[in-house]
């Protein structure tokens, strides 16, 4: 995604560094379904459909993202916490940006 870029804070869930996205996350394994939840303070909580063993959760995570980014799961990184729930990652060039997202963006 190339367009203009907002100058979100690094206080919120989200923000842009050039043309990657960087998200704070809060994961919820052993969720009955993977899905975007809402936002909790600086977090964006997703619900994961895995259990956490051995990072499994997370690598469940990042295929699910890869999905709703539509980037390859290569092009996601995931900072800290492959094996805990506070996340960060890093999307690079995201293809599509979920709704909660787009509009955190556009109300900046």
């Amino acid at each position: 995604m190339k367009n203009s870029k907002s100058g979100l804070e690094k206080s919120s869930f989200c923000w842009w560094e050039g043309d990657t996205l960087v998200l704070n996350i809060l994961g919820r394994p052993r969720a009955n379904k993977t899905k975007i939840g809402k936002v909790i303070g600086n977090q964006l909580e997703i619900h994961v459909a895995e259990n956490p063993v051995r990072g499994k959760a997370t690598a469940h995570l990042v295929a699910f993202l890869a999905g709703e980014f539509e980037v390859a799961e290569s092009a996601i990184t995931v900072v800290f916490g492959v094996y805990n729930v506070n996340k960060q990652v890093r999307i690079t060039a995201p293809k599509r940006l979920p709704s909660v997202i787009a509009k955190h963006i556009e109300g900046e």
